[in-house]
């Protein structure tokens, strides 16, 4: 039997269990992973609702155009939607989103207007404004605003609090989401706590954003509001969908550690999501304490890490930003404390060779010549042509040595340490900031790997 179209595949998602993460936790840890929809993430399911709805109501008619302010993943939903039904779409957005959202955008139709980020919501400039404005200039438009649309928070009501309360066999204990519009955890949270009434509902926030503080106190306090990277959760200001007394806790998790803990879920888990995946899991980590054996734990897994190929996932991004801690080839001396490097001369036997490796138990040696790095005996090279020519031992150093070992930059990632040790070559060089040699072996790099 075959699907009509599309928008028939959004919804029943699966709830797959988090293993490595999460294996000195006292309970079981589960991913409600949401880039099954269709358009890879959970948007796809209030955008769909919040367009019927506004269709029963009125709000637009046959080929109109539909005007959004999105992070990308809403616009992609009411984009899928639109191509099905017959809409023209309007989406902006900020300029912190990553570009691959507006591209994918873009690709299934809609007009992308990106606007600055660090304005406040007032700000004519700003993308909540512009999405206003256009409404009001485009005919036969409608502007969706799913952050007071209260169909957005009725979806998750309808459909992912029951999704969850099924696939856990009523067993559900924790509900944890990185939460914007509030749609997701006040529709979902509301719906398992009729079910079961204690069930905690735990919500994650970004720094420089002001639900925390608003959750805590009731108050709006500007003063929390700053720029941040995290992407699709935090707000500067508190949709109507938001419903704080189905929220039980709030705790904030840094750009970094999302951003970290992403690519962790990625590696270990298997499971490529996007950047609220990681804060969310982030979340209950920083939560852990409150656990008990026998809890179940489901965690919302918003979009797929395809959305941030160009950010979290990207190296360089992530090191310019200062959240990626790689190791170096100045971190491998310095982590293996100071060693006078051992050198030869090409004019010295073979057999002096042999009595250094043994003395101080080393395989590679690079020969020098007035402060040159000029080649290199290694045992291995060494070996071989004994096995050859057992009279080779009072010859030169200059009529054996093998090509000079590579020379890297003293800063230089142990990841690219790697792409220069091949089975011929067992080390590489490097100057220090005082013009001292020192060598990195296969042997430092597999360690280094290995901690």
């Amino acid at each position: 039997m075959w699907l009509n179209n599309i928008l028939e595949t959004i919804g029943n998602t699966p709830l797959i269990q988090i293993n490595k993460i999460t294996k000195d936790l006292p309970c079981t840890v589960l991913a409600k992973v949401e880039y099954f929809n269709p358009g890879n993430s959970i948007k796809d399911r209030m955008a769909l609702k919040m367009l019927e709805v506004a269709e029963k109501e009125g709000k637009i008619k046959p080929g109109g155009t539909i005007i959004e302010g999105t992070s990308g993943n809403t616009g992609m939903g009411l984009a899928l939607a639109a191509c099905v039904k017959g809409y023209k779409c309007i989406f902006t957005t900020t300029e912190k989103q990553s570009k691959e959202k507006a591209d994918i955008l873009k690709a299934v139709g809609a007009e992308v207007i990106i606007c600055p980020t660090n304005v406040e919501p007032e700000d004519p400039r700003s993308y909540y404004f512009v999405s206003k404005r256009l409404a009001a200039e485009v005919p036969n438009s409608w502007y969706v605003n799913q952050y007071d649309n209260l169909a957005n928070r009725l979806t998750h009501y309808e459909q992912t609090g029951p999704e969850i309360w099924e696939q856990t066999e009523g067993k559900v204990t924790h509900l944890v989401v990185a939460t914007g519009t509030g749609g997701t955890i006040v529709g979902t949270g509301k719906y398992l706590k009729e079910k079961n009434p204690a069930i905690k509902v735990w919500a994650i926030d970004s720094y420089g954003s002001l639900l925390k503080k608003y959750f805590d106190t009731g108050e709006i306090d500007h003063k929390e509001v700053y720029p941040y990277i995290s992407e699709g959760f935090g707000e500067d200001f508190v949709p109507a969908n938001y419903d704080m007394s189905v929220i039980d806790e709030f705790t904030k998790v840094t750009d970094k550690d999302g951003a970290v803990m992403a690519r962790r879920i990625a590696k270990e888990e298997g499971l490529f999501c996007g950047y609220s995946a990681g804060s969310c899991l982030q979340g209950l980590m920083q939560l852990k304490d409150q656990l008990k054996k026998g809890d179940v734990v489901v965690l919302i897994f918003h979009d797929h890490g395809s959305r941030y190929v160009g950010k979290i996932y990207n190296d360089e991004w992530m090191l310019e930003r200062g959240f990626l801690e790689m190791k170096t080839f100045k971190d491998l001396i310095n982590g293996r404390g100071s060693q006078r490097l051992i050198t030869l001369t090409p004019n010295q036997s073979v057999s002096a060779a042999i009595e250094l490796m043994k003395k101080y138990d080393i395989e590679n040696i690079p020969v020098m010549s007035e402060g040159s790095n000029v080649g290199a005996i290694s045992a291995g090279g060494l070996f071989n042509q004994i096995l050859n020519n057992g009279g080779i031992k009072t010859q030169t150093i200059a009529s054996v040595m093998e090509k000079a070992y590579p020379e890297v930059a003293f800063d230089c990632p142990v990841e690219r340490l790697s792409n220069f040790i091949t089975k011929e070559n067992g080390a590489v060089l490097s100057k220090d900031e005082t013009g001292m040699f020192h060598i990195v072996t296969k042997y430092d790099i597999i360690q280094s790997l290995s901690k």
